[in-house]
C-alpha cells in the first residue's frame, strides 16, 4: 500500500510521513540534520527505496553488487520500529554527526539492528558513511517489548 502525505512516518518520529521523510525520500529534498538522514534511511530501507539508500551512502563507501545486496535485505526484512537513542553533533552547520540507533525487525524471526552510524556532510548533503555495530538491547522483563506490541517484554519476546 502506498502510504498517504498524513500517514505516521516510519521512521517513528510521530510526525506525519509528508512532513517527516517523504521530502527527503521522494521529493528530492535534503535533508537537514544527520539525525533526519537516518531516519529517512530507515524510512526508504522500510519502503524499499534502493535508490534513495545508495544516494545517500557516501561515494566512497559505495561497492559493485550493493543494489543487490539492499534488494536481496529489502525482500527478506520486515522493519517493525525505529528507536534513536542518541545523537552528537550532526547539526545543519556541523560537517560530520553520529547517530546511535535501534531498528527493529522480523526477518522472520524478530531481530534488531543496534549501531553507532557516522555521517559526513559535504557540499551541503549529508552522506552516510559507516557504523559500529553494538550489542542487542535486551529489555528488562517488564518494560514494553520492543516489537511495539504493547505487551510487556515478558509476555510478547522475552518468553
Amino acid at each position: 500500500m502506498e502510504m498517504t502525505p498524513r500517514d505516521s512516518c516510519p521512521c517513528g518520529s510521530g510526525a506525519g510521513y509528508g512532513h517527516c521523510c517523504r521530502p527527503y525520500v521522494v521529493e528530492d529534498g535534503v535533508a537537514p540534520t544527520a539525525e533526519a538522514l537516518m531516519r529517512s534511511r530507515y524510512t526508504a530501507y522500510h519502503q524499499g527505496n534502493i535508490d534513495y539508500l545508495i544516494a545517500t551512502h557516501h561515494p566512497t563507501q559505495r561497492y559493485p553488487g550493493q543494489r543487490a545486496a539492499i534488494l536481496h535485505s529489502i525482500a527478506a526484512t520486515s522493519w517493525l520500529r525505529l528507536r534513536v537513542l542518541a545523537t552528537e553533533a550532526g547539526q545543519a552547520t556541523d560537517s560530520s554527526g553520529v547517530v546511535e540507533f535501534v531498528a527493529y525487525y522480523a526477518d522472520p524471526k524478530p531481530g534488531q539492528v543496534h549501531e553507532r552510524s557516522r555521517f559526513t556532510r559535504q557540499k551541503g548533503r549529508w552522506y552516510y558513511v559507516d557504523g559500529d555495530a553494538l550489542p542487542p538491547l535486551v529489555p528488562k522483563r517488564n518494560d514494553p517489548c520492543w516489537c511495539g506490541s504493547a505487551k510487556k517484554y515478558k509476555a510478547c519476546h522475552g518468553r
